[in-house]
């Protein structure tokens, strides 16, 4: 079994013979109770890739999530993404690569800010890729880190295609989906599906009519690692999301979502959305229908 697009996934030998023919944006998350992102400070700053810049797409108004928004996280403008390339000098032709590590393993995982940052880029027509395994496989096998930043220039703005907005949904998405012939996945934690582990909102449990697929069945341990493609196959069929239908994902604020989602992508699904506002938004609507198993 092999990936439709295995271009999505580079290795770290792959980086290592390229890092002076792509820009590295390194994603790391260390997040703080209100949202504000150390990892610059507390991880780059002291060891990265050499000729990597910082990207800060985990912090709640972070570099690819809408400034104005109630929520965080969410979908920036076409304007936001181009300027936020620009400032970290990738330009229409620039060939990226995000990479992160997880400093706390649970909390911070590195996996779900690459295939964020990955998802958002995608769809707004940049060629993108994931490091296999993240900083930490890179550091294992004993490759060069710096602590010295690297220089930025200028490049022209990247132009947005007008259909990025395919890979978002809404509230009223997640209904058409439920009401049609699509399928609405959880990507969180079994017990948070259940309502027996934490709620990520008001109330606990899932959107009625969902199905669970964590996203931690789809990655190798707290590392920005996925599981080889046959086991991967494996999962999603048994989920039934290699069918043709649209897949709506979500999570508690539209990250983990897109493992899920970058998941299907790897084999050529381009039917797929995650739903922005995910359990931040529906579950604070109790007009919007929700089960909890453990509460019945």
């Amino acid at each position: 079994m092999l990936f439709t697009h295995p271009e999505y996934l580079v290795t770290t030998d792959w980086l290592a013979g390229h890092l002076d023919d792509v820009r590295v944006l390194d994603v790391t998350a260390k997040l703080t109770g209100a949202l504000e992102n150390r990892a610059e400070v507390e991880c780059f700053s002291d060891a990265h890739i050499p000729g990597s810049v910082f990207f800060d797409v985990a912090s709640g108004k972070g570099v690819l999530s809408d400034p104005e928004a109630p929520l965080p996280w969410t979908w920036p403008s076409a304007e936001q993404i181009a300027t936020s390339l620009a400032a970290a000098c990738v330009g229409p032709d620039t060939r990226v690569v995000l990479v992160a590590r997880t400093p706390r393993d649970g909390i911070d995982s590195g996996t779900m800010w690459c295939t964020r940052a990955w998802w958002t880029l995608h769809h707004a027509g940049v060629d993108c890729a994931i490091l296999q395994g993240g900083l930490e496989q890179w550091e294992r096998e004993g490759r060069p880190l710096t602590s010295e930043q690297s220089p930025l220039g200028s490049t022209d703005a990247v132009s947005v295609p007008a259909d990025w907005q395919r890979g978002r949904a809404d509230i009223a998405d997640v209904q058409a989906v439920l009401e049609g012939d699509g399928c609405l996945i959880d990507a969180l934690p079994a017990d948070s599906f259940d309502g027996s582990g934490s709620a990520f909102g008001p109330r606990g449990g899932h959107i009625t009519g969902a199905r669970n697929v964590p996203f931690r069945s789809l990655i190798d341990a707290e590392t920005a690692g996925f599981v080889d493609a046959a086991t991967m196959h494996g999962v999603l069929s048994d989920a039934g999301l290699m069918e043709d239908q649209r897949v709506v994902t979500y999570c508690g604020g539209a990250i983990a979502a897109t493992v899920d989602a970058f998941a299907l992508a790897l084999f050529g699904r381009t039917d797929v959305a995650v739903y922005d506002g995910s359990l931040m938004e529906w579950s604070a609507n109790p007009e919007l229908p929700m089960t909890n198993p453990s509460a019945e």
